[in-house]
């Protein structure tokens, strides 16, 4: 048995430059660490993000006292535990801070030791990060839900829709895949310079024009896959994350389909408010694409439960960071897989170098992954380890295809 022996946090920083936590798990002879991400627009019940408000020094967004926490509680919890026993450390851990929603010790603490407590294991053992999950053999890559347009709290134009992505539906593997969205995302880079407007990008690498109508940012998107030689809604396929939490005002179920005609659009996150479950319901029933729960869910059974009792959404947005561990974030994705939800692993909008994501979406069959655009190197981190995957399987790859 490899114990631990002792567990190190300190403060690094995110894509967006603010503070957040790396943790650091040793055994007598190994180490791993895993460093926690951060959201933009986050929902209500999500779990607890441990900050320092009243630290000026650093403008109220330290994180110096969860990192304290770790340093002394948590290491102090985890000492002489087992670290291949992973429902049994977040078990601890969520035993150590005992609330509900992890406001004690912080879900960034807990997270960052969850995460690092895995990646030790699986070095223990020998083994790649994604062959320690759910799935042990029979390996599937994601399709990318690549984000190509900022909008929202992402970017400062005056967009409402928050992120406007592609799928290459017609993808033969992963690597097809990546390279439909390098093509896609290049040409649709030249036609916003010929209509005189920025390239500069938003948080996650995605376009952000200074421009404010949804469907001008949609027209682009097909002129930029029709450019590319493919064909919308068959080849590409255009998805969307609205994030209507953050919205002032709503965008009516009727607005949604003729956008979902019109386009067309295959998937719709977040199209209302984390509470307006009768707006999500009837979206659902009228449709026939996919409908996410980004924090209509945050990654949590109890939410799910009631979504899939109540047939609301079809999908599931997996955020690490919304729950606070590794178990009960797998626990959620055995639950919408048994009730034929899709997944989409996710990525939040600070986000780490850390590649566990890649990983996670390969060893549990999610078909999914979100992780930004081909730009800023903290996305493309995951996209490159997705890479890596194929490789290493070789022959033995599956890839998600047109089975979502």
């Amino acid at each position: 048995m490899s114990k631990i022996i002792k567990v190190k946090a300190r403060q690094v920083f995110d894509s967006r430059g603010n503070p957040t936590i790396e943790a650091e798990v040793f055994t007598k002879n190994n180490s791993a660490l895993a460093i926690c991400p951060s959201g933009a627009s986050t929902g209500t019940y999500e779990a607890f993000e441990k900050r320092d408000k009243n630290n000026k020094r650093y403008l109220g967004k330290s994180v110096l006292n969860a990192v304290n926490l770790i340093n002394t509680k948590i290491s102090k919890k985890l000492k002489g535990q087992n670290v291949h026993d992973q429902e049994r450390i977040d078990t601890l851990l969520i035993n150590l801070d005992g609330t509900r929603q992890k406001t004690r010790l912080g879900a960034n603490s807990i997270l960052a030791v969850s995460m690092a407590v895995k990646k030790l294991s699986a070095r223990v053992k020998k083994l790649p990060l994604f062959k320690t999950f759910l799935v042990k053999n029979n390996f599937k890559l994601p399709y990318p839900l690549m984000n190509i347009i900022n909008g929202g709290a992402h970017a400062n134009n005056g967009l409402r829709i928050q992120e406007f992505m592609i799928r290459p539906d017609r993808a033969k593997n992963f690597s097809d895949a990546m390279r439909i969205c390098y093509v896609v995302i290049k040409n649709l880079s030249k036609i916003i310079k010929n209509r005189g407007l920025s390239t500069s990008v938003g948080d996650e690498g995605g376009f952000a024009p200074m421009i404010s109508s949804n469907n001008q940012a949609l027209d682009l998107i097909v002129s930029a896959i029709k450019k590319s030689g493919f064909v919308n809604g068959r080849d590409v396929s255009i998805c969307l994350d609205v994030a209507a939490n953050e919205l002032k005002k709503p965008i009516l179920i009727e607005e949604f389909t003729e956008l979902i005609k019109k386009y067309p659009i295959r998937s719709i996150e977040d199209p209302f408010k984390e509470d307006d479950w009768d707006s999500w319901k009837k979206l659902t029933k009228n449709t026939k694409i996919q409908i996410v729960g980004d924090d209509l869910f945050v990654t949590n059974t109890k939410r799910l439960a009631k979504g899939i009792k109540d047939n609301v959404a079809n999908s599931i947005l997996v955020k690490l960071n919304q729950i606070g561990t590794l178990s009960e974030t797998l626990e959620t994705i055995e639950m919408a897989h048994r009730a034929g939800y899709t997944c989409v692993i996710s990525h939040r909008s600070g986000a780490p170098e850390d590649t566990i994501l890649a990983d996670i979406a390969v060893a549990v069959h999610s078909g999914q992954i979100k992780t930004g655009s081909l730009s800023r190197s903290d996305r493309l981190a995951k996209y490159n380890q997705l890479v890596r995957i194929e490789e290493l399987l070789g022959q033995t790859a599956e890839y998600a295809g047109r089975s979502i």
